[in-house]
């Protein structure tokens, strides 16, 4: 079992940066593949970016590739999700999860544990 944490967003203009942070409880932290996710007003939750147990393999959505940066810091049991050049379709409310599942992960159906989400608002 792990309860995750999230925190970080805000309001930004866009062009601007937010750094997210999903903090876990649980000494099992580093077993648990760890993805980003969002969902904006009426519509479905999407997969923005995920990370392997290790760190070693992270992958993007096209839309925020090299933009976006995910990392996780085992020690901390937190995985961060850099957020640069904003833009207004980047707002959405933006979920932390947990998988245990190996290899990589897309799908709301494959994750197994959720924060409770942070709202990021982009204006333009």
């Amino acid at each position: 079992q792990v309860q995750l944490v999230e925190s970080g967003g805000g309001l930004v203009q866009a062009g601007g940066s937010l750094r997210l942070s999903c903090a876990a409880s649980g000494r099992t932290f580093s077993r648990y593949g760890m993805g980003w996710f969002r969902q904006a007003p009426g519509k479905e939750r999407e997969f923005v970016a995920a990370t392997s147990w290790s760190g070693g393999s992270t992958y993007y959505v096209d839309s925020v590739k090299g933009r976006f940066n995910l990392s996780r810091d085992n020690a901390k049991n937190t995985v961060y999700l850099q957020m640069n050049s904003l833009k207004p379709e980047d707002t959405a409310v933006y979920y932390c999860a947990a998988t245990y599942y190996i290899g990589r992960t897309y799908s709301v159906d494959e994750y197994h544990y959720w924060g409770q989400g942070t709202e990021v608002t982009v204006s333009s």
